[in-house]
This record gives structure tokens, sequence and C-alpha cells, in this order.
């Protein structure tokens, strides 16, 4: 049973580590997914009470845990998870407390027996007192990492002051601050290439985009040779962003969306909208915003603190990609900006997202005095980044778009329209819908329904958590139902697609949600 234990600690663990440390999300979590009264644990829960019920023999009390922990065991060993626990330094303090804490329950069985109990009498109170700490795994994570508080309080002081002072050590060093509810990432890697022909250039690695991030970046990455530093700042709570702010002190920003992503936490949009434009108040008055005016929360936000460059695809601004037009091998478009600038670009990326990504690094370029021509280079070397509507082709003559990495409403559509765009063989999509919507999860899937219906020819939607919004979406456009399959897994989905799928079909996947949302 101590095995068992062990293992379902990890597990919760990896969980709690998903959750971003946070004990409010950890327990929003245990509430929606139910797994604190799962088949397993109700199991362990009977169990206990019949090896501390006065009928209960001790004999049948072992034979019933080891059984327990035998069949339990093997299924947490054979388990595959998307984003396995990630064995951090404070993930190995929480789970060492949590070991120690599970112990101390085991030896509270054996010295709470009755005076006069023989030694297997005691060791059946051990194993059910394992039961019991089992049944309350979730708790006993959160109690450890209460208990590790000030620890953790301390090391993260250590840490933000000795990038603080690195930082300080830097003062010719230009940092940019990327934020938005979406295009975040991608725009930091298309800046990064497209700055990279001038500067020697440093950016956030992964999804680096919390405050600790930044940090252990600043500490394991930044050299002294670096001349600018972009910092992707991701944010789920109001102040995310100023925190990052108050570290790096940014001396230009992008802002990039301000949609309804995270909704479940920020509550409103005007929340997000507060959150995102906490870069643009961190930015010096001598220095530069660059922001989306395609999305109505940042063309109504006045910025008058520092310089302000608006861009748009489909708003009015200053800063316009115009001529766009979709290829075989990418997309051309061309810039327009104040006092005649114009410059026309080739690029093997797709979807309009994509293109108003690039605007925004483009845009950020020219103010920093790169020449048209190492722009043009730039963008035209451009890969599209893994897992964001990244294209490949099979061996087998299948193309595959891949927009896994997360889905929101405009990327989805964006991606949904390129499908919708391929003339050889079926249009397949697999997806399970977007999550952290808040109010809006119900009818952003819905509407994501509609504009599958309207684009593929075959639909797959993975999963419980959005399928029925996804699937009325998708039938109010009178999709034909029999291409239209409802999966519990994606294995199921790779199963159906295998038997589906032939040479000159494009398949889409869009979004993977992570083992919290299974």
């Amino acid at each position: 049973m101590a095995c068992t234990l062990v293992y379902e600690l990890k597990r919760d663990l990896m969980m709690f580590q998903q959750n971003s440390y946070r004990p409010s999300r950890y327990r929003t979590w245990l509430s929606e997914s139910k797994d604190t009264t799962s088949m397993w644990r109700l199991a362990a829960l009977v169990i206990f009470f019949i090896s501390i019920s006065s009928f209960s023999h001790p004999y049948a009390t072992v034979i019933l845990t080891v059984a327990f922990g035998i069949i339990c065991t093997a299924h947490l060993k054979k388990q595959k998870y998307k984003k396995p626990l990630a064995w951090t330094a404070r993930a190995k303090r929480i789970f060492t407390v949590a070991c120690i804490l599970s112990a101390a329950a085991a030896v509270a069985g054996w010295f709470i027996s009755p005076a006069g109990s023989f030694v297997f009498e005691r060791i059946t109170a051990m194993a059910s007192a394992l039961l019991a700490a089992y049944c309350a795994s979730h708790i006993i994570i959160i109690v450890a990492n209460f208990i590790l508080k000030p620890v953790e309080a301390a090391v993260t002081r250590h840490y933000y002051n000795d990038a603080a002072n690195i930082l300080k050590g830097m003062k010719d060093l230009k940092i940019i601050g990327i934020t938005g509810s979406y295009g975040k990432t991608s725009t930091k890697h298309y800046l990064h290439r497209i700055l990279s022909e001038k500067y020697d250039t440093l950016m956030t690695p992964g999804s680096f985009n919390t405050t600790l991030g930044v940090v252990r970046t600043i500490r394991e990455y930044l050299k002294p040779y670096n001349e600018i530093f972009i910092v992707e700042m991701g944010a789920k709570n109001i102040g995310d962003i100023k925190e990052i702010c108050d570290l790096v002190h940014p001396h230009m920003g992008i802002i990039t969306a301000v949609g309804p992503q995270h909704l479940e936490s920020f509550k409103t949009i005007e929340n997000v909208q507060a959150t995102k434009f906490e870069l643009a108040d961190a930015i010096p008055s001598d220095g530069v915003v660059i922001i989306n005016n395609d999305f109505p929360k940042i063309a109504d936000r006045k910025v008058d603190n520092c310089g302000c460059m608006r861009y748009a695809i489909k708003a009015d601004a200053p800063w316009r990609a115009v001529n766009i037009s979709y290829g075989a091998d990418g997309t051309s478009f061309t810039v327009k900006g104040p006092e005649g600038f114009e410059l026309a670009l080739k690029t093997q990326l797709m979807g309009e997202a994509n293109v108003s990504d690039l605007l925004a690094a483009i845009v950020c370029a020219v103010k920093l005095g790169l020449e048209n021509k190492a722009i043009q280079a730039a963008v035209a070397s451009i890969e599209p980044v893994e897992h964001r509507l990244s294209v490949k082709r099979t061996a087998g003559g299948i193309t595959i778009l891949d927009d896994a990495f997360n889905s929101n409403p405009v990327g989805s559509r964006m991606a949904l329209e390129v499908l919708g765009t391929m003339r050889t063989g079926k249009r397949i999509v697999i997806t399970p819908g977007m999550i952290e919507l808040g109010s809006e999860q119900q009818e952003l899937n819905l509407q994501l329904g509609q504009t599958i219906a309207q684009n593929v020819d075959i639909a797959i939607v993975v999963g419980h958590y959005n399928r029925e919004a996804i699937a009325e979406g998708i039938r109010s456009k009178d999709f034909p139902d029999e291409n239209l399959y409802l999966v519990d897994s994606f294995a199921e989905a790779q199963k159906i697609l295998a038997s589906i799928a032939a040479k000159g079909d494009t398949v889409l996947y869009e979004n993977d949600l992570p083992d919290t949302f299974k």
C-alpha cells in the first residue's frame, strides 16, 4: 500500500503542478474533475471502513489492502500523461514532505493500536492508516505545500534578487515585453528571428512566461553580450504582468490581443484589458508600446504615458498588412506605414493571425532600425512555431496542420479557414475545443462547431468537456451526422482517422487539452 500511495502522491503533485502550484486552482480542478470521488478512492474508503469496523478480521483487512494496492499500483504505473510531472526543485521538496507526512500517518497507525496488540495487528493498523492517507492524498499535497511556504518564499526571493542584480549590471540591454490573450509566443519567435539579423537577441524559452520563468531565464540564459532581451509575459490574474515588469523594466512592449482567454480567473474582459495594459503602463516616457487595433478592447484604450504604435489587418491603424494572398508555398503581403512606408514580404507561414503576429514584430523591427532587406530575408526564412499551425506531410500523402498547442476563438477560426481552403481530398479536424473561457465557454465552443461545419468534411470531437456545445454548433449548420464522430480519447480519434484518411486528405489538430481537462 505504501508503493500505491507514493505513485498516487506523484500523480496528485503532477496535477498540482499543472495548476501552477496554486491551491485555489487545484481545488477548483478537484471539484470539476470529481477526482476526490473516483472509483479508486471510493474503493479505498470502503476497505478503510471495513478495516476499522469491530467485526473486521485482521487477515481480511490485509488481504483486501494488499489486493487493492497491487491492482491500483498497476493501474497508476501504466497511465500515460501528455505533460508528465517535471521534477523541479520545488516539486522534489513538496513530494518529500508529502512522503514524510504519509509515513507519519503510518507510524501513528502503529502507536494508536490498542495496548497489548500483536505485531500483526499493528501492521494492519498501519495499512489502514495508509489507506486513509491514500483517500486524502490531495490534502497531503496541499498541506505539504503550505508547510513549505516560508521555504519557497525565501528561495523565490533569493532567485528574484539575483535576477534583478544581473539586469542592473546590464544597463545597455534593451528589454521588450510581449503579452496578449493569444499570439504572444508566435510574435516572440518572429521578433527574435527578425532582430537577430542585427542584434544579439535572447528570448524567454518555451512557455517561461511567468515571473519565476523570467527569473530562471535571466539567471541561466542571459549573457553579458546580449543586446536585446525579449520577454514573453503571461497572466491569469490581475497584477501578473505588472509583477514581471517590476522585475525587468521593459523599454518597449507589444500587446497582441485582448480577448476572452482565461476568463475563468479574470471574470470580465475589462479585467483582461487592464492586466494586458499593465505592460503599456510600465513603459517609460521615452519608450514605445506596439498594440493591435484589430481588438476593440485595445483600440478603445488610450496610451499617453509613452509612445504608441498601432497596427491592424482589418481595423484602422497607421501600420497595416494589406494585399494578403495565400499560396501553396505560404503567404505574401505588404506592410504599409506612416510617411509612405511600404514593404512587400513573403513568408512560409499560413493564416491571418500569423500575418498579424508578423506585423507586430515588423513594426518593432522598423522602430529598432532594421533595414528593409534584413526584414525581408528574416521573414522569408521564418518557419512555423511547432504546434502553432505548422504544416507537415506524411509519407502516405496526408497533409497535417498542427495547431495543437492551444486554442482560442481567433486562432481556431483562422486554422479552420486555412483548412477550408484545401481543395484536394477530405478536410478533417480533430479537436477537444477551447478552455478557460469562463461564462462564454458554451457559446464560443458552439461558434467553434459552426465554423467547423462550414470548413470541414469530417469532424472528430475528443472528450466530454466541450462535446455538447461543439456538436450543437456543428449540427446547427446541417452537417452530415455520419461525418461527425464523438470520441472519448485522442487514441480513439487516431483509430478513426487511420480508418478514414487517404492520400490527398488534410488533417487539422486543433488544440490538445492537458491532463487536467480529461
